[in-house]
């Protein structure tokens, strides 16, 4: 019973974090958990469970008395998320170029095809993928630590990433930033993977700052 509720929970979490990052849900509004649960056709434990779990990521916020919240994208925290991932991701992903196997480097290539694929013809996966190919960039690097660090920012980013693309011509931008830095990549050409993430990760966080000031 308990594997059933626990594959129904993160059934669940799929679902409302999709409808986070995409801004299907409101921010700062009570998620009303009653008429949640009947719409989905799902008991109000596992929504719980996936509600908690969805807080723990950073993406919800709860009050006593209140119930669970869609956190505000805010300027601050682009500025922390990006600052953070600008001090440690283009020196992992620069370091784990030079050792990267064929697999990983077959993996990365596949992560920035499944991006493109859904920058064309499933939008709502794009933060998804963006992570993804991201993620793939830093892994055959092995430190654990460093790379749960960079998983966490990319998970909290991705809200911003969907911001971040609203405006028309930023999907290209990206796509072309992303093939050249996936080339250097292949290569092994550790300054230059360093330098185009750095500018890829610091021109994003240039935009969000006049998208996000109120």
């Amino acid at each position: 019973m308990s594997l059933v509720v626990r594959t129904l929970s993160e059934q669940i979490f799929t679902i409302i974090r999709e409808r986070i990052i995409s801004g299907d849900l409101p921010e700062e509004q009570p998620i009303r958990q009653d008429a949640l649960a009947n719409e989905l056709g799902v008991s109000k434990i596992p929504l719980r469970e996936a509600l908690a779990r969805l807080e723990q990521e950073g993406l919800l916020t709860s009050q006593a008395n209140r119930g669970f919240f869609v956190r505000s994208l805010g300027a601050g925290e682009a500025e922390e998320i990006y600052e953070l991932r600008l001090a440690l991701e283009p020196d992992a992903a620069a370091r784990a170029s030079r050792v990267a196997t064929v697999e990983d480097q077959a993996v990365a290539r596949e992560a920035l095809t499944a991006l493109d694929v859904a920058a064309r013809d499933a939008l709502h996966e794009v933060a998804h993928r963006n992570r993804a190919f991201h993620l793939a960039l830093v892994r055959p690097l092995g430190a654990a630590l460093t790379f749960q660090l960079i998983e966490r920012l990319q998970v909290l980013a991705e809200r911003y990433v969907v911001q971040h693309l609203k405006p028309a011509g930023r999907e290209d931008r990206a796509h072309e930033e992303h093939h050249a830095l996936l080339d250097a990549w292949l290569a092994r050409d550790e300054a230059r993977v360093a330098g185009f993430l750095t500018e890829h990760i610091g021109a994003t966080l240039v935009d969000l700052r006049a998208q996000l000031i109120r």
